[in-house]
């Protein structure tokens, strides 16, 4: 039942060149990034993953873009990685933009083991009809686009079809831990992070504080330690290093 293990580069040793990964985070906050970094040390490349979205350009999973391991990313926006723009206008790339209420579903879903859901979002767009550019090739042409969508009446109003997304992985980072695997965030922290957890086959949490069995009550866990499989004790530094992704200060 100790689920510890030793180091983030011992907790992914076993992931693959190829895997799909679905990562926690909004922006920079609650992100794995020590995680992260083990993957990027590890040499793994080819990986698809499933977030919200890319990190920046030194930061979180925009270290893997940059050093051109990411080979599909299903996120919601772009945000503010200018890499991961580049990279996909370029056709180095391929982007599946998902709404983020669905993207959320979607991930939930697949830890619940729903196969497919109705939605009434991106019913009447290219979402639901199909056409948005998936990948680019390098003369700027669109080679792969997204496929229409089975949509369905109920009560009268269009819904469409949406399926739920498994990863072979999930990463996510939470502010506390036990040894079982039961999981606590913190505010806002929380965003992805249970879903991300839910939806990986096997999944890996990097903890800030690392408790015993029984410290945790059960009223607070939000992830049940059923959903976690590894789990990484992080140093004080490491817990400490938590980056801004956009700063806005005013004058005095």
């Amino acid at each position: 039942m100790d689920k510890v293990v030793a180091s983030a580069a011992e907790a992914v040793a076993d992931i693959p060149s190829g895997s799909t990964l679905a990562v926690g985070g909004f922006g920079l906050c609650g992100i794995p990034a020590v995680l992260i970094q083990a993957l990027l040390d590890s040499g793994v490349d080819e990986l698809e993953t499933v977030s919200n979205n890319a990190g920046v350009d030194d930061w979180g999973l925009g270290i893997l873009l940059s050093a051109g391991r990411l080979r599909r990313v299903v996120a919601s926006y772009v945000g503010e990685n200018k890499e991961f723009a580049r990279q996909y206008l370029a056709g180095e790339l391929e982007v599946e933009l998902t709404p983020q209420g669905t993207l959320a579903e979607r991930m939930r879903a697949g830890g619940s083991g729903i196969a497919a859901f109705y939605t009434r979002t991106g019913v009447g767009t290219q979402v639901a009809e199909g056409g948005i550019p998936w990948k680019y090739g390098a003369d700027g042409t669109v080679q792969v686009i997204s496929p229409a969508k089975w949509v369905e009446p109920f009560d009268g109003v269009d819904h469409v079809l949406e399926y739920a997304i498994v990863a072979d992985f999930g990463l996510v980072r939470a502010w506390k831990g036990d040894r079982h695997g039961n999981l606590v965030f913190k505010d806002a922290a929380r965003n992805f992070n249970p879903l991300a957890a839910m939806c990986g086959r096997v999944t890996i949490a990097e903890v800030e504080h690392l408790v015993e069995p029984g410290d945790i009550d059960p009223n607070e866990v939000h992830v049940p330690g059923v959903y976690v499989h590894r789990v990484v004790a992080l140093t004080t530094e490491q817990a400490a290093e938590k980056r801004i992704e956009k700063r806005t200060v005013r004058a005095e």
